[in-house]
């Protein structure tokens, strides 16, 4: 058996921890309610519809749920990355075929949808260290118009240590999961990643930062 030091850590290993952390119903919702400001605790109400790759589609997104009549898409990023709007258009459209594969689209009524709302938690390096950021898509378009016939806007929030102080203070899970990444990265400017995850792993634990999570997962 490999020790855990010989295990090679992933090169994406932030994002890969993030949807675990939040995969199950509790703990998103938690995220929901810090969000918004909610006070939902029925986790029941809450619906996971993330996409999953297919053998005909090369796309997935992190995390998708329904809840109060709301499409909420929520993405992990270690890099900035201004492609997001096109990216959830792309998922949304997928979300909504899957979601009314039932209706027809040639009926004389109005098929009802869940109102989209796309976020993206961000924790690498945002424009001006900025807090918040919102992208729409009608930047990405070659030519400017006052009105864009299509708009999809996406709110990105800076979830580096230290950032975004009210929301993480509503959100254990995902302070914890900020203070993590924060020692990865001191340690790895130090040492190889392997090592450094390792070592904030160890103290994360003995420290109470995502201890239960880390004690069963972090294999």
């Amino acid at each position: 058996m490999r020790s855990r030091n010989s295990v090679k850590v992933k090169r994406n290993h932030k994002d890969t921890l993030f949807r675990m952390i939040f995969s199950t119903r509790e703990n998103l919702l938690s995220l929901y309610n810090a969000v918004n400001h909610s006070h939902y605790t029925d986790a029941s109400e809450l619906e996971i519809v993330t996409l999953k790759n297919a053998v005909y589609m090369n796309m997935k997104n992190d995390q998708a749920f329904l809840l109060d009549m709301q499409l909420n898409l929520y993405e992990h990023q270690s890099t900035w990355n201004p492609n997001m709007p096109l990216r959830d258009l792309f998922y949304v459209a997928k979300e909504y075929e899957q979601l009314i594969r039932k209706e027809t689209l040639y009926s004389s009524w109005l098929v009802k949808l869940p109102v989209p709302r796309f976020l993206v938690f961000c924790n690498g390096r945002m424009p001006d260290q900025a807090e918040k950021i919102v992208l729409k898509l009608s930047d990405s378009f070659e030519k400017r118009t006052g009105e864009p016939e299509l708009e999809l806007k996406v709110t990105v929030l800076n979830i580096n240590a230290g950032c975004n102080e009210t929301l993480m203070n509503a959100c254990r899970l995902l302070k914890e999961y900020s203070l993590y990444v924060a020692r990865v990265r001191s340690y790895a400017s130090q040492m190889d990643m392997n090592t450094a995850v390792n070592r904030a792993v160890e103290e994360c634990i003995s420290e109470g930062i995502l201890e239960d999570f880390l004690l069963k997962s972090r294999a």
